[in-house]
């Protein structure tokens, strides 16, 4: 099992809500893209919220949408080992420095996880610098957490626009 390891932030000075997943997943690093599966609904799920439709448009046309809004992405974990795209399945795990990064965001005001691993791992990372900002706990917009409708994640994922720009 070799080691994988996340993309760089997208971030900018003027980002409000910053949202962080676990580690991108087999099809995301192939395609050195986040969230490039195509059953996984996070640009869809974002695009609703700010009312663009992001999975219409070129990956880096997405990512500067994000920015325009005040929407920054990364991951909690930097490296790790694991078998396939399942969070269950991440080992020996290297934590991002989020707390460097959100010092560096002045305008910062909330943190969103995307599923339970990211708000777990991210949680125990900025321990008291969490205090800071509006923690969201966001069901994963993952394939593997089809349990949920699309719908009901879409009314907790609605929590982003009081932070996003219009």
């Amino acid at each position: 099992m070799t080691f994988k390891r996340c993309f760089a932030p997208v971030v900018d000075a003027h980002t409000r809500v910053l949202i962080l997943g676990s580690l991108p997943g087999e099809v995301s690093l192939a395609h050195q893209q986040y969230y490039a599966h195509k059953q996984n609904r996070f640009w869809h799920l974002v695009g609703e919220v700010i009312g663009v439709d992001l999975p219409a448009m070129a990956y880096d046309a997405r990512l500067q949408t994000l920015l325009e809004h005040r929407i920054g992405l990364w991951d909690v974990v930097a490296q790790a080992r694991r078998e396939g795209s399942l969070d269950g399945n991440i080992r020996d795990h290297a934590g991002n420095d989020l707390i460097a990064l959100v010092k560096g965001l002045p305008a910062l005001e909330a943190i969103a996880f995307n599923g339970g691993t990211a708000a777990r791992i991210g949680e125990r990372i900025l321990g008291p610098h969490a205090q800071r900002f509006r923690m969201l706990r966001m069901p994963s917009s993952s394939p593997a957490h089809a349990s949920m409708s699309f719908a009901a994640k879409l009314t907790a994922w609605r929590a982003l626009g009081e932070f996003a720009a219009a």
